[in-house]
């Protein structure tokens, strides 16, 4: 695999190494577990949630990943999976779709490498995009499958995630939050990230999605085609009149006008709590031009910075 300075800015908060070849790979310990469990229970004696959480602190022990999980993500692995998912959901999780996931796992290097070749020509490829840096990330969903049971086996390593204000990415603390203070709302969030991995278990999407930053500018340049970012003083200064608009407290934002605007204050980072015990809008949405669209396979989310 080539060098990439795509790929040098996100690798040290992968799972992943690179071999002597300079490919991407997993180290050998993860490859026989992960191994192990695509040949099933009966194989990998990963049947229950107490026992998946035992596997994956083997799994972070084989990347070396210092970070403790949250105190209680054990619990709440046997929590869902042993108490609250049905036993015939459980079984058929861990004999069919725990199997799948591990398969998936074990094609990361594949995909990564695949992904990087075809974004090449673009600079679309994953990547760490800084202060005032617009830019653009183009995945396969079956990448954005394999990232995310990366945070379901909670393999990402997180020692220096605060360096660059990256939010949380494993799934430690959502399964704890599950333990450590039950709540309704917070079983049916993870019922529904867990219907996602089932769901592509039974038949891989094989669509992309775009990822594009967007930024207002700190200076203002003439050969600019977009507004640069107001000083703080602007709005208090300001003697422009406001155009007319409504605001609307309840109802469907796809029951308003077509230009309509919905606003979430909740998180300085996009997702907030989501991967806590937050519950609240995870993209903000720009009435039906707005910040997802969906083009065929193709689906575009724009987040503004």
């Amino acid at each position: 695999m080539e060098d990439s300075a795509e790929l040098e800015s996100i690798l040290p908060y992968l799972p992943l190494v690179i071999g002597s070849s300079r490919r991407l790979l997993w180290p050998s310990k993860v490859v026989e577990a992960l191994e192990a469990m695509s040949r099933g229970p009966d194989h990998s004696r990963v049947n229950c949630g107490e026992v998946l959480s035992i596997a994956i602190s083997d799994m972070r022990a084989s990347l070396s990943l210092a970070d403790p999980l949250a105190l209680s993500a054990p619990l709440g692995y046997a929590l869902f999976f042993d108490e609250l998912m049905s036993g015939a959901d459980s079984r058929k999780w861990f004999a069919e779709d725990i199997p799948k996931l591990a398969n998936l796992l074990l094609r990361l290097p594949s995909l990564l490498e695949v992904h990087y070749q075809n974004s090449r020509a673009y600079g679309y490829g994953l990547r760490i995009l800084g202060p005032q840096q617009p830019g653009m990330v183009l995945l396969s969903q079956e990448l954005i499958g394999a990232l995310l049971a990366c945070s379901l086996f909670c393999l990402f390593p997180i020692s220096n995630r605060g360096l660059k204000h990256l939010p949380t990415i494993n799934f430690d603390q959502l399964f704890a939050s599950l333990y450590d203070s039950y709540s309704e709302s917070q079983e049916n969030k993870v019922r529904c990230i867990i219907c996602y991995f089932q769901r592509i278990c039974l038949q891989m999407p094989t669509g992309s999605v775009l990822f594009e930053l967007k930024l207002l500018s700190l200076e203002y340049h003439p050969w600019q085609s977009f507004l640069s970012y107001p000083y703080a003083d602007f709005w208090t200064k300001s003697t422009i009149p406001l155009c007319p608009f409504q605001v609307h407290s309840s109802g469907l934002i796809e029951d308003h006008a077509i230009e309509a605007l919905e606003v979430d204050f909740a998180n300085k980072y996009l997702g907030g709590g989501a991967l806590h015990r937050g519950c609240v809008q995870v993209i903000y949405r720009l009435g039906r031009i707005g910040a997802t669209e969906s083009h065929g396979d193709h689906e575009f989310v724009n987040y503004f910075k």
